[in-house]
């Protein structure tokens, strides 16, 4: 028992241009992020409904040149230190290439999620805005962005696993796919990995405000995914990045290096407002009955 998988990356064209499900569940990815935020926006009195929104169009921009940055940097360190991967054009040296230096297709989840961060922590720091807090309320929103972004990787048969026997391995059968392998079924990584991502969406809301200090929400969320990409690269195909590792995965290792002792440090449960004991002196005499 195997599960077929036919669908073409290409929705339809615009004229000459292509259009994608990658691209398509990519922009519903960020859509979702500004919907997420005005929902926010209406529970919460720490930020408003603009700030978010100039966030967001600063948090994608700095998304996309982000992981197509450490996309180049991937490509061309693999292909430095391993040329017949380049010569069997597994992976590219964009410093040969540079023409094909800029492109929509090929994105890394890690410089998209560290690109956002860094550019929205960047505009809070200009607009004197506390960053903690906003990245603690739009952590679950990012969870959820990635598990439908991966929906675009699933349809574009990109970040596929590795060969496997079990039943519910995957098969691409449309040419198109950049997963299509011949028939050979794979390791549904990217389903497994949009499983994940809906876990953990519910397993963040459950802790919200529930933790300290600020930002302890979404140091949370990033531990949880670098211990998850590291564990699911085994499963998936890649190239070497460092010590046999992908490029993911050293990110994953970097990440944990950071967020792991922070929260030794600092993680904590919020202790729940409890009402004040009057002081002795305060206590009115009961009464003679």
């Amino acid at each position: 028992m195997m599960i077929f998988f036919g669908v073409n990356p290409v929705i339809g064209y615009i004229g000459s241009f292509p259009l994608t499900w990658y691209a398509s569940f990519l922009t519903l990815a960020g859509i979702w992020l500004i919907i997420w935020g005005w929902l926010q926006t209406r529970k919460s009195k720490l930020i408003s409904f603009k700030q978010i929104l100039l966030m967001v169009l600063v948090g994608l921009p700095s998304a996309v040149v982000f992981a197509r940055l450490l996309y180049l940097i991937d490509n061309t360190v693999v292909a430095i230190v391993h040329p017949d991967l380049a010569d069997s054009g597994q992976v590219i040296n964009f410093l040969q290439h540079p023409g094909q230096l800029i492109g929509g297709e090929g994105l890394t989840i890690w410089g998209a999620v560290l690109g956002a961060s860094l550019g929205i922590w960047f505009y809070c720091k200009l607009a004197k805005i506390k960053i903690g807090p906003f990245f603690d309320l739009m952590a679950p929103g990012i969870i959820m962005a990635q598990a439908i972004g991966r929906l675009g990787c699933l349809c574009n048969g990109c970040c596929y696993g590795t060969p496997t026997n079990l039943p519910w391995g995957l098969v691409y059968t449309d040419p198109q796919s950049f997963g299509f392998t011949g028939g050979i079924p794979a390791q549904p990584t990217v389903a497994y990995e949009i499983i994940f991502c809906l876990i953990i969406f519910f397993v963040l809301l459950r802790l919200r405000n529930r933790l300290k200090p600020d930002g302890a929400l979404f140091v949370l969320y990033l531990s949880l995914y670098a211990v998850w990409r590291f564990g699911i690269d085994f499963l998936r195909t890649g190239n070497p990045f460092l010590f046999s590792l992908h490029q993911a995965q050293v990110i994953s290792i970097i990440v944990l290096l950071i967020t792991v002792p922070w929260m030794i440090k600092h993680l904590r449960w919020a202790q729940k407002d409890t009402p004040t004991p009057p002081a002795p002196d305060k206590i009115e005499p009961a009464k003679p009955g």
